[in-house]
């Protein structure tokens, strides 16, 4: 695997056993890119770490909650105004449309409790939120596409 700075690779190496910790058998691992992938409840999570600057990481969590969804204006809305409410993360569109659940700590000052309960936050938000947005404007949950 390669890691673009040096601060990259010491927070995914950080990160690692932690993550192994607390999610045992579940963790999946990319061999190229520093990404690991949970199961939690009905929820796929992928943590990565990416280089902040040259000197930091940050350790990013998402998961994906719908893909092929009809992307309305109230969609759009009803999204935002949840994310007004939210303590911890957003939800947000990737390049092809899928709807995300997302929220990302600082990788040099992160603790594996702070890092437990951003994966757990963004697993429950994509599980709280999959079947609720399939019934008002279609498209599959996430995980039925990984199945």
């Amino acid at each position: 695997m390669e890691f673009e700075t040096q601060a990259q690779k010491e927070c995914y190496e950080k990160v690692l056993p932690w993550v192994t910790e607390l999610f045992g058998g579940s963790v999946l691992r990319k061999a190229d890119v520093p990404v690991l992938g949970v199961m939690h409840g009905s929820a796929f999570a992928q943590i990565g770490v990416f280089p902040w600057g040259d000197a930091d990481a940050i350790i990013t969590t998402r998961a994906y909650v719908v893909t092929g969804a009809d992307l309305t204006l109230e969609l759009m809305r009803f999204l935002l105004q949840e994310n007004a409410g939210m303590r911890f993360g957003a939800f947000g569109l990737d390049d092809d449309g899928d709807i995300i659940f997302e929220h990302s700590i600082v990788g040099s000052t992160c603790d594996q409790k702070e890092l437990e309960s951003s994966v757990i936050h963004v697993a429950r938000a994509a599980d709280d939120y999959d079947d609720q947005i399939v019934a008002r404007w279609g498209g599959e949950r996430a995980l039925d596409q990984i199945r």
